[in-house]
């Protein structure tokens, strides 16, 4: 059997510059993206507090308080709302377009906040920043889903970091200022930054070959996704009702109700597994008690409430970060099966910062929020990291569409323990330990709902174990095993070269083809006419032509590719019993023919991969 010539691929013909080129720039992109992660979630967590009230005493007479309060706390609501339509939007027009609108928004409000006069001004700014939020927080997650897995790890981490200092982000370039305007630009340099970086990011993946996502992938994530709305616009409705003279009561009663929700439609995923649930579970916990806590922790350790006030905060935020960032790390390093119980674990070491919040603080030195600034940051990565790492795309896009709403709904419970306990405060000291008593309870509630979502998830991984077909049943494309043994999932079994598995596959290179590998590799035959016949795991008795069965189809191939039909036997010659028997012929067998895999092009770069599904 002649084996066909094989033709150069573009990666021959282009020489090792070409790949050269292009794993540079595959290089670069990481770096910039990367880059951008770091600099862009702090950008969009940061305008979730509503620190108007700090300089409240700087708004004109005509205008009233609690109407500026209400507009300001806008920003939040925004971000409930537009982060469904973003998850699904992000598949249709791909990330990095999503990244620079995104931070053209931010940057346009920050811009038209200076100029800001009136109420209605403020709310229509706020509104853009939560809509520019929405976008970048999914669309940086996608933008790192298809690429390095240390990138999915930093962007948990950078969330968590994020998370745990961006009330005092909030807070600092109000310090001694003459403008309430400020609360409506915070960081415009960094802005300009972001923009710089999204925009260099948006050439090299314009270079880098990335194509658009065609509507297919868009839905089937888009049910499940969309239905996030719902829960997620009741609970901005209750946060804009709560500002209008709600009881304590009420308001506690409303965000229970909301994280109940948001936890019943995170359950809604029962057919993926647990590592379907996971991502949805982890940013509901992390969503309700990371931000709120850090938020309450802030404003007790400020100078006028006895605290070291914020020059004293910044180094146990710098060490929870860097821990952040090296817990995320090494999680990524852990094996795939591993996610679950490190998932669970992140979010216990959260349970374990809110009891080192409850018994440690308030403080009056800022070493004393070392311990639980790092369990907070730390855990939160370590489950981030997890949940992402074993899950698929349309898992995490539904996860992180409800994550803002429970950010709103931790706001709203810790909102209404703090009214309860300032109820009877009438002195300043009594205002004092009013806050830190709501600290205290609200510490205590934030450790009871964590424990509740681990033991939901635990109680469902056991009842509801999913389909086995699931897309979280398969390992990551980014952090699968590649070795030649990688378990029953991977399709990936050792054996000799040319060798013929009986149920059809040849397996060739130590990899069987056929399966559940990446490539079928079919005789010519069956490529001319479209037909499939399985290889035998024995060939039939009779000299052997040309070369095996295995890689020339299936037995009684005749010439023409004519089989003989079925019915007719094989005809043998009758022998006279007097002539001598004549030497049987030895049988000599071809070896098999191993066709080599294409090399890669130039194009197809490490990470520059289809997304993932």
């Amino acid at each position: 059997m002649a084996v066909p010539p094989i033709q150069p691929t573009r990666a021959v013909g282009a020489g090792p510059t070409g790949l050269v080129r292009a794993l540079r720039v595959s290089l670069m992109l990481d770096v910039v993206l990367g880059l951008l992660v770091a600099v862009v979630l702090p950008l969009a967590i940061v305008a979730i507090p509503n620190t108007i009230s700090v300089v409240a005493a700087l708004l004109p007479p005509e205008v009233s308080q609690i109407a500026m309060i209400r507009a300001h706390g806008l920003a939040l609501p925004a971000m409930v709302l537009t982060m469904p339509v973003a998850a699904v939007l992000v598949r249709r027009v791909r990330a990095a377009p999503m990244v620079v609108a995104g931070l053209t928004l931010l940057a346009f409000a920050d811009a038209a906040g200076g100029y800001a006069g009136s109420t209605v001004l403020v709310g229509v700014l706020r509104v853009l920043h939560g809509v520019g939020a929405g976008l970048l927080v999914p669309a940086t997650l996608m933008a790192v889903w298809g690429r390095s897995p240390f990138l999915r790890a930093l962007w948990a981490a950078a969330l968590a970091a994020s998370l745990l200092a961006a009330q005092a982000l909030a807070l600092w370039p109000l310090d001694q200022v003459d403008s309430w305007r400020v609360t409506l630009q915070p960081y415009p340099m960094l802005t300009g930054v972001a923009l710089v970086l999204a925009a260099l990011y948006l050439v090299l993946w314009l270079k880098d070959g990335e194509s658009a996502a065609g509507p297919g992938a868009v839905v089937v994530a888009r049910g499940r996704t969309l239905w996030a709305v719902v829960p997620a616009a009741g609970v901005a409705a209750l946060a804009l009702g709560s500002t209008f003279d709600w009881s304590a009561g009420l308001v506690i009663r409303a965000a229970l109700v909301s994280v109940v929700v948001l936890l019943a439609l995170a359950s809604s995923g029962a057919s993926r597994g647990a590592a379907g649930r996971a991502p949805a579970y982890a940013m509901v916990a992390v969503g309700v008690v990371v931000l709120p806590t850090a938020a309450q922790v802030t404003y007790v350790e400020l100078g006028g409430l006895g605290g070291p006030g914020l020059s004293g905060l910044w180094s146990a935020f710098a060490i929870a970060t860097v821990v952040a960032l090296l817990a995320a790390a090494l999680t990524n390093r852990l094996g795939t099966t591993a996610m679950p119980m490190v998932t669970a674990g992140g979010l216990v070491v959260v349970v374990g910062g809110l009891c080192a919040v409850r018994l440690f603080l308030p403080a009056p030195g800022g070493l004393a929020l070392i311990l639980p600034f790092t369990l907070l940051a730390g855990g939160a990565s370590v489950a981030l990291t997890g949940a992402l790492r074993s899950c698929a795309e349309e898992s995490a896009l539904l996860a992180l569409s409800l994550f803002f709403p429970a950010v709103l709904a931790g706001f709203l419970l810790g909102s209404g323990v703090q009214v309860a306990q300032l109820r009877e405060a009438k002195t300043p000291q009594a205002l004092v330990d009013g806050f830190v008593d709501a600290l205290h309870l609200w510490a205590l509630i934030g450790g009871g709902l964590v424990l509740v979502v681990i033991v939901l998830a635990a109680v469902l991984a056991r009842l509801l174990p999913g389909r086995p077909g699931s897309p979280e049943s398969l390992p990551d494309a980014g952090t699968a095993d590649t070795s030649p043994v990688a378990g029953p999932t991977s399709g990936l079994v050792p054996s000799p070269a040319g060798e013929v598995d009986p149920a059809g596959g040849v397996r060739q290179g130590g990899v069987m083809r056929g399966q559940s590998g990446p490539t079928v590799v079919r005789p010519r035959s069956e490529a001319m006419t479209g037909s499939h016949t399985p290889a035998r795991s024995k060939p039939e008795a009779g000299p052997v032509h040309g070369s095996v069965a295995a890689a020339g189809g299936g037995a009684g191939a005749g010439k023409g590719n004519r089989s003989r039909p079925r019915h007719e036997p094989d005809r043998v010659p009758e022998r006279d019993p007097d002539a001598e028997p004549e030497p049987e012929p030895e049988k000599v067998v071809a070896p098999p023919v191993v066709v080599p895999p294409p090399a890669p092009s130039p194009e197809d770069g490490p990470g520059n991969g289809p997304a993932l599904q």
